[in-house]
């Protein structure tokens, strides 16, 4: 039997994002958010969610453009940090001693140390209550060299080690073993 729990944001799994803008005077900021993911294909698009009170709310009003960094387990302390201080308060970059990279094609750093770093203007703001959705159009995306095989463009998600976040809990996970392959398991009930 199923219990109900009411409404609750309980996805399985939520992605650790960190969101890096440039604030007004032009200073880089990085927030962790897992409110985010793919929302469509053509052109592609990404849409993350965030609430008023953030520090990097205001930049993505003003800037209209982020970068989406995936960071590795390696990272871990540094992805949960971005996400517990306001870059109104403290330099981030400085305190963790990561590298914001200006973008060549949008107004937003992105993070030279994580694997992969996507590069996206806002094309769409939603008021959606408690959070505002960004829907960003993605101009670029960067991955490190050790992170795809040979002239594969294609990321390799156990080099990656993505991190991932349970908000009922609020704790991290990485990635597990590979259970199947898609659009080719499901052949097996036609």
């Amino acid at each position: 039997m199923k219990k109900d729990l009411g409404a609750k944001t309980l996805v399985y799994p939520t992605p650790v994002l960190v969101i890096s803008t440039y604030d007004k005077e032009g200073n880089s900021n990085a927030m962790t958010a897992a409110w985010g993911g793919i929302c469509c294909s053509s052109p592609p698009c990404v849409a993350i969610s965030l609430r008023k009170a953030t520090y990097t709310y205001d930049s993505l009003m003003d800037r209209k453009a982020f970068t989406i960094n995936i960071p590795s387990e390696k990272y871990i302390k540094e992805a949960d940090y971005f996400g517990m201080v306001s870059g109104k308060k403290e330099d981030k970059f400085a305190k963790t001693g990561l590298t914001p990279i200006k973008s060549e094609f949008v107004d937003a750093p992105f993070i030279d140390q994580f694997p992969i770093n996507i590069e996206c203007k806002i094309i769409q703001i939603n008021e959606l209550g408690l959070h505002t959705q960004f829907i960003g159009e993605v101009m670029n995306v960067k991955i490190d060299d050790i992170v795809h095989e040979g002239d594969v463009n294609q990321p390799i998600i156990e080099q990656i080690r993505p991190l991932l976040f349970a908000p009922d809990s609020r704790n991290y996970y990485g990635v597990g073993e590979q259970v199947a392959k898609a659009f080719s398991i499901g052949k097996e009930i036609k």
